[in-house]
């Protein structure tokens, strides 16, 4: 385990939690300046509003970090045992971290990215960039769906379709529907399909980790004190072992 422990220490295993904290990072530190110059108060200087975010993030990655420290995570993607497992210990790093969930997440993100986007089209493509980006696939295949009904919107209308079109949107947005109901996607069944998808970006997630520790010590492996070394089983590190 010696050579374990030096080369986990250098495989980044503090990658979920600069996964959790790049992901929420923007928004709480947004949110914590509202909060620090509320209206009753007299505006905060930089300075002072740069420190108070600096101890916020500071005592949020304590938060997460004296979780991982207690939970056992086993660095397997293929165990649907460990990606389950992983999944729940990302979900109290959350929520004792006050941190954003998987689906605020890709809320915000979407919310972000295509704010000020004028057309249905441009929106659309960029929804599967960041599907993309995200590394979620599309095993429903309604992305096609989705461009093929705007096609036939923009088809009628003979012009691109604006999202201040209400009339329009309002139109498109009954064929998003037509489509759900084909596909048998039902709102009551959203907190299933959440469900599903914190599964798939934790298995994702295990994924990187477990190609992070390999090439790590792959890369350590080839230095000289290491020639008489076997690779550990990145199944049976412990990550609270080197935190």
């Amino acid at each position: 385990m010696a050579m374990a422990a030096r080369l986990v220490s250098r495989s980044r295993q503090l990658h979920s939690v600069q996964a959790a904290f790049a992901n929420g990072g923007a928004t709480q530190v947004r949110s914590f300046a509202k909060d620090a110059a509320p209206a009753d108060r007299p505006p905060v200087g930089g300075d002072d509003l740069l420190k108070g975010i600096f101890f916020e993030v500071k005592k949020k990655f304590e938060t997460a970090l004296g979780v991982l420290k207690k939970e056992k995570i086993t660095i397997d993607p293929d165990d649907p045992a460990a990606v389950s497992q992983y999944a729940q210990v990302m979900k109290t790093v959350r929520e004792k971290a006050d941190l954003l969930s998987d689906s605020q997440r890709i809320k915000y993100t979407i919310e972000t990215f295509t704010k000020g986007i004028p057309d249905a089209r441009t929106y659309l493509n960029t929804l599967q960039q960041l599907r993309i980006k995200s590394g979620l696939i599309d095993h429903i295949g309604i992305e096609p769906l989705m461009m093929e009904a705007l096609e036939k919107i923009e088809k009628d209308i003979k012009k691109p379709l604006l999202r201040s079109d209400k009339k329009n949107m309002a139109t498109l947005m009954a064929e998003f529907d037509k489509i759900n109901a084909k596909l048998g996607i039902r709102k009551e069944d959203l907190p299933k399909i959440e469900k599903e998808l914190e599964l798939e970006i934790a298995k994702s997630e295990l994924t990187e980790l477990k190609k992070e520790c390999v090439e790590a010590m792959e890369t350590q492996l080839k230095r000289e004190e290491f020639q008489d070394e076997e690779m550990p089983d990145v199944r049976k590190l412990d990550i609270r072992n080197f935190l």
